[in-house]
Order: C-alpha cells, then structure tokens, then sequence
C-alpha cells in the first residue's frame, strides 16, 4: 500500500456502518444508492459519491441502486439518462439488475401524500411561490402560517385529489407540510411537498401534472427500496430532520441519511447553472471539452477509471469542508499510466536536422522499448534517416549553464539510435534558426558508445522520411485562480476569471507506429507527458490530447514530507 494511502483521513461513514453493524440497526445490511437527477452531465464532483457509496456496498458485501430522480419534467431528459448510465459503466459500477426511477414510484408518492393529509400532516395552500417566500420568515425572524392551513381534511384531500386530475394551472396550488413555521430549520417550516406542472414526464409523458419536490420523493424513495444508508453531500443536513419527519409521519421504515463534504478542486466550477453557460456561450467546445469537469471531458482528456478510484480512496471522506489538491490527481493518474502507456516518439515543436554523414536514400529499422514497466509489451521498430526533426526547445545556440541537450559543437544521444553532434546552424532572413546540420557516430549504435565515452542529453526525434503529421493539443486550467469565484462580488461575472491560455494547438510529427492508433489510445510521448488520440481524429488526420504532463508535483511534496 502507498504512503497516500496508509495515510489517508479517516472515513467516519465506516465508522458509522461499523457501529450499525455491531448493534444489528439494519440487520447486518449494507445497501446503498446514487441518486443522479437526469437534468445534466455527471462532474467530478459526482464521482466522489458514486465511488464512495458503490465502495461501501462492495467492501461490506451489500447492495448498490442505481436511482434516477427524476421529479423535475422542465429540466429532465433521456439524453442525460443514457450519459449518466454511459459514465457509471465507464467507472466500472454495477447495480446489477437494480435501475429504479423515481418516477416508478409516481403512485406510491400520491399515496403517502394522501395519507399524510389524512393524519392531517398535510394541507393545499394557494399561496404564490414568491407570497410562501415571505411568509417563510428568516433566520432570525419565524415565518407566519398560512391562511390555508387549517383547510379541513375532507376539503385538502378533494383539492389534491383535483390538483391531480389537472384542473388547476400551474403555481396555484401546492400541497404542504403542517409543522412548524417558528421551526429553528427553515426547511420545517411548511415544506412545499407537491407542485402543479403541465408539462410531458421523459417516461410517464401526460398521466401527471403533479410533481413531487425533492424532500418529498428521496427519502420515500430510499425507503421503498431498502436503502440502510442514503449517503449525500453537506448541503442535505438540514433537510435530513425533514426526511425523517416524513418518513415517521407517513409511517414507513426510514433509512440512516449521511451527510459528507463535497469534492471540490481549485480552477474549476461545478455548478449545473455555470457549466450551461460555459457550453451554451461557447466558452468550451461542448460538455466533454477536455477543460470541463464533467467524467465526459476526464474520460475524452485520457483520464483513466481507475485513477479516478485511486484519487477517491486516498483523498477520503470529510465532514469539514475543504479543497481537494489537483497535483494528487494527476499524480494517482500518473501511476496508472505508466505502468499501461506505451512509450512512442512525439515531436510538437520541430526543428529540422540533417545528419550530413549519413547515406542518402538509407532508412534504418531500430528496436525501441514499448514499456520498461512492463516486459509483455515487447518492443517495436523505429525508422531512422538522414534527415529527422527533433523538439525545437532541445536546441540552444548560446546555451545556458547546465543545458545539457545539443548545441554547437555538442555531442548528445539521440534516443535508441546515435550519438550526433552540431557542426553547423543555418538561419533564414530573419536569423531565426530553421535546420541544424549534424554528424553521427556509426559506432554508437542503440544509443551507447563501445569506447566509455558518455554524454549527459539524450533526445526524442522523428525521421522526416516517415514522420505523420500531428495535431497536438495542450490543455492547462480553464480558470486562472485556485478559487475561481474568490473575490468576486454577487454582481460580478465568474467568467472574468476564464483563462485565455487554456488550450494550446500544435502542429508537429508523431513516429509512424501510430498509423493505426485508435480513438482513446492512452500513450506516454517520450520526455513530453501522456497523450491519448481525440475523436476528431480520422485515417487523414491524428489528433491527440495531452492526458498529463511527466512532472510529478506530488511525488516531490511526499518526498520532502518523509525527509
């Protein structure tokens, strides 16, 4: 086990489970559930529950629902559905034959409210959405009942009754709770439980226009199913007195709600609201933009499931709110593609080099590791020429102490071929160097010298003669602060925080082994990072994203914190 991992905060949802399993609260069960709304696309964010509450059932040998709540027909959609399923399969989470929707229980639902009515739990209001709003009070201030609280049961039930059969518009009724509204907790203060929309379900199409709200579908929904533990994010602790108040009043077996800390990452928004208008106002190509932090945009970037699992387990789950660190990210994804990438040759800024010994006419095939961190992977052949290009940056005409790639007069390696060294620069009219002119050493051969002699550079390079064009495109932070919406003021717009170098397009060589590269091949460019092939890529055209850069920033924190 790693470090980061023996070291990993402490998950009290264990603890929680550990002390239910000891004093046989659920029997011995553990059966858990991630509950999407099918109104957008799943975020990074989102993999931290799923990863979480798929964990639990599987390390406790329980059971996993897949819910869809889908109480909301004006934001809902089956293209959501199917992503959302898409991404879960693409995690590697199984619920088995358990896919539910909250719309499944559409019935049931009516029926709870019904009886919640008729214990006189409930009531029809006819107070506006914005006239509830003022009567709500405040933190400070009790809100004020409304003058249609004390309807009498015969008369609620026949306006719910009404409600549903579609005799009243929109906004002019609502069916509430009866509790409290002096309540300390403004979400017990006569909760709207039942909306009127005239609007299509994506599955039931007409036969409703009555809603549920959320508080009025969840809970009731973990209940029908058997849910032990109904896991969600801080945000929801507030509304658990309400869930199990309805649970109890309604008369039903009421799970344990749990609520944990959120996943958040510096330069990134998740919020539904601001994700639309960065796709929707072409800030980003669409929802799986390599900048976004949908699993989509992971997934398209040549983000791996299983780095996403890793970064999960070593981050753990919180109560506290807090920022989760991006250099662990890349640093779990590291490490599982360097153990799977294969190593290729990539050039993204090229500078011609012409080695002036070499014959004319002649391609060489040399043997090239695919990956010194797996001894299956074999090796594969690599074409060698009289002219190559290699990375611009690993040339300096006046190089500066401890540059130790090619310059004038210089002897480096060039990866599994020779030693080369600079004997001539040629300029164009504007001095800017556009070839170099070189001699080799036949004698070196692979890269290494008979004689003992050493040189400290060796250099990624492509031959000319066999090169394939490549698009390469860098990607960097989509925000420029470590908190995007810091310091912003209400008024303020969270796109002035965009960063307008968050994608850089190249133009440069791949070697010819990557002919046949298939969208989502995840492969380590020598001395550059982990890329993998775009879908824009076609047999005319390659184009790669860049995963990852080599440079562990994580790696050298832990290093120090060991020292």
């Amino acid at each position: 086990m790693s470090e980061e991992k023996k070291n990993a905060p402490s998950n009290f949802i264990k603890n929680m489970i550990e002390e239910h399993n000891r004093t046989n609260r659920f029997g011995g069960l553990v059966h858990t559930r991630f509950p999407p709304e099918p109104n957008g696309y799943l975020h990074i964010g989102h993999a931290k529950s799923i990863c979480l509450n798929y964990g639990l059932a599987k390390e406790y040998r329980g059971k996993f629902n897949l819910r869809f709540d889908d109480t909301n027909p004006t934001k809902e959609d089956q293209e959501y559905v199917d992503s959302i399923i898409d991404d879960l399969n693409w995690l590697g989470v199984d619920w088995e034959d358990r896919l539910f929707f909250a719309s499944d229980y559409f019935d049931q639902l009516y029926e709870y409210a019904v009886t919640l009515i008729e214990k006189g739990k409930a009531f029809v209001c006819d107070l506006t959405a914005d006239e509830i709003r003022r009567y709500r009070g405040t933190l400070t201030e009790s809100g004020k009942n409304s003058p249609y609280r004390d309807r009498f049961v015969e008369e609620n039930l026949d306006l719910f009754d009404r409600m549903k059969k579609g005799e009243f518009p929109d906004g002019s009724k609502t069916l509430r709770a009866k509790i409290n509204m002096a309540h300390g907790n403004i979400n017990m203060r006569d909760p709207v439980l039942y909306r009127i929309l005239h609007v299509p379900h994506h599955r039931t199409g007409d036969t409703w226009c009555i809603y549920p709200m959320y508080d009025m579908a969840h809970g009731q929904s973990d209940s029908i199913e058997g849910i032990t533990h109904s896991i969600c994010t801080l945000e929801f602790e507030d509304h658990r007195p309400l869930y199990e108040w309805l649970c109890k009043n309604i008369g039903i077996y009421c799970p344990r709600q749990i609520e944990f800390a959120r996943l958040n990452l510096p330069y990134v928004v998740m919020s539904k609201r601001k994700l639309v208008r960065l796709v929707k106002e072409g800030f980003v190509r669409d929802w799986d933009d390599p900048r976004m932090p949908t699993l989509k945009a992971f997934r398209r970037r040549g983000y791996t499931p299983e780095a996403i699992w890793d970064f999960n387990e070593r981050i753990g789950v919180a109560k506290v709110k807090g920022m989760a660190d991006w250099k662990l990210l890349e640093h779990c994804l590291r490490e599982d593609l360097n153990r799977r990438a294969t190593r290729v040759m990539a050039v993204m800024r090229p500078l011609k080099l012409v080695i002036e010994n070499y014959p004319e006419g002649q391609v060489e095939e040399l043997d090239a590791v695919n990956n010194p961190e797996d001894d299956s992977a074999g090796t594969r052949k690599i074409s060698f020429s009289r002219v190559l290009y290699i990375e611009r940056d690993d040339f300096r005409e006046d190089p500066p102490k401890k540059f130790y790639r090619l310059a004038p007069g210089r002897e480096t390696r060039l990866k599994h071929a020779y030693y080369i060294t600079c004997k001539e620069v040629i300029k164009d009219e504007k001095g800017e160097i556009i070839e170099l002119r070189c001699t080799y050493d036949p004698k070196t051969r692979g890269g290494w010298s008979d004689d003992g002699r050493k040189v400290k550079g060796t250099l990624h390079w492509v031959s000319a003669r066999t090169a394939i064009p490549a698009e390469i495109r860098l990607y960097g932070h989509l925000f420029t602060q470590s908190d995007s919406e810091k310091g912003l003021k209400e008024e303020e717009d969270f796109t002035a925080n965009l960063n307008p170098n968050s994608l850089e397009t190249l133009h440069g060589y791949v070697e010819p082994s990557l002919k046949d590269a298939e969208v989502g091949d995840r492969l380590q460019f020598l001395r550059q990072g982990y890329f993998c092939v775009d879908p824009d890529s076609s047999s005319e055209r390659l184009v790669f994203n860049r995963t990852v850069s080599l440079r562990d920033s994580w790696a050298r924190i832990m290093k120090k914190k060991k020292k």
